[in-house]
């Protein structure tokens, strides 16, 4: 059924003007809007070295912390039983340093896995108690894949 009857069919047509005038629209908000990850970066310059430069190795103490909570000072089992006594034989392990020139000798701490947490805890009291500011954890490279 044709109502329109001698009129002629107009084409349509899509007008693309005020579709261009909202994307311009869009694309200066979103200009004015975003954030530039380079403006809140930290500016940090990282200290460099020098591979020909040689540092002599730090006098290293080796506390090691078994499962069952007993102590052990560069191999050899002490029966500390608090802070105190682990920190005199911090210290003992630091007067047999053969080279005495050396700045304070580096804490070492190998604890089990099991080992309570307390007696790490007990471990870093005794290097503050002993004078040792440097301490450092040894961990076991993961074997999964």
């Amino acid at each position: 059924m044709n109502f329109r009857k001698g009129g002629v069919r107009e084409e349509l047509e899509i007008n693309l003007i005020p579709f261009i005038d909202v994307l311009l629209v869009i694309v200066i908000f979103l200009m004015v809007t975003t954030t530039y990850s380079n403006l809140t970066t930290l500016k940090i310059t990282l200290p460099t070295t020098d591979a020909a430069k040689s540092v002599a190795e730090p006098f290293l103490i080796n506390v090691a912390v078994t499962a069952q909570g007993q102590y052990a000072v560069n191999k050899l089992q002490v029966s500390a039983k608090d802070a105190e006594d682990l920190a005199q034989d911090l210290r003992s392990a630091a007067q047999g340093d053969p080279n005495k020139t050396r700045e304070t000798p580096v804490i070492v701490i190998n604890a089990d896995a099991l080992s309570p947490h307390q007696t790490v805890i007990t471990v870093l009291e005794a290097a503050r108690l002993a004078g040792f500011e440097k301490v450092t954890f040894a961990a076991q490279a993961s074997s999964k894949k």
